[in-house]
């Protein structure tokens, strides 16, 4: 799910975290605060993007925190190695910039959630257990920026004008709840479960919306249901 500052309930099992920041201050503040909860293991530090693939590599962490501008392998450079390596690890992206490419860029080479530098911290700590738990995490400013860089086309294709119209009243009513779980980060095989439907089910539907809605792949989607409200149907 892609949560909004949302309340949730924590998830207790040990969160194995790794803190990537080329600032040993940020870092030290940083472990601080998840070392106050008692499901959280900060199992190492990294000051550049080589030393994040080392630490992933060496330690198995089930959530990496990633400073998005770092010395000798930036955030995206990292993403994108992680991606390729297919390690199964949860990426929360902390960073102080709010340039709406970038945050786009970060999402699209697969991070899980994106929180902002100054965000409250009880707001880090709830992102890192939805990130953990297989969801989706966007703090209030960084869900605005990728919704500003939605609307206005920015480097995704701007799709026809009725994107944010009144399309979402074209959907079918299965069609708006496989909206709503990807909006919550579930994937084809989980929503074709939660449905009782095949997956090739789920990916028939998915072409239909796609075309519906003018949307190239499922940021997008996420994106638009956010705008429409079609994120929190059930």
């Amino acid at each position: 799910m892609i949560w909004n500052d949302a309340e949730s309930k924590p998830n207790k099992a040990t969160v194995r975290i790794v803190i990537a920041d080329d600032h040993p201050v940020v870092r030290d503040a940083l472990k601080t605060l998840l070392q106050l909860e008692d499901d959280f293991e900060v199992v190492g530090e990294a000051g550049d993007g080589r030393e994040v693939l080392y630490k992933v590599r060496e330690l198995e962490p089930d959530v990496l925190l990633l400073d998005l501008r770092m010395p000798n392998l930036d955030g995206q450079s990292t993403l994108q190695a992680l991606r390729l390596s297919n390690r199964k690890i949860r990426v929360v992206v902390l960073t102080a910039s709010e340039d709406q490419s970038e945050l786009v860029q970060a999402m699209k080479l697969g991070c899980s959630g994106i929180v902002l530098k100054g965000t409250a911290p009880d707001l880090i700590v709830k992102s890192i257990r939805k990130v953990h738990a297989g969801e989706m995490w966007l703090d209030a400013r960084a869900a605005a920026a990728l919704v500003r860089q939605f609307e206005s086309g920015g480097d995704m294709s701007k799709p026809e004008q009725a994107r944010w119209g009144s399309e979402g009243k074209a959907l079918t009513s299965r069609e708006r709840e496989i909206v709503a779980l990807v909006a919550q980060g579930y994937k084809n095989k989980e929503i074709a479960w939660k449905l009782s439907i095949s997956e090739q089910t789920v990916k028939n539907h998915l072409h239909d919306i796609f075309h519906k809605l003018a949307v190239s792949d499922r940021l997008e989607l996420a994106l638009y249901s956010m705008h429409q409200g079609l994120a929190s149907e059930p």
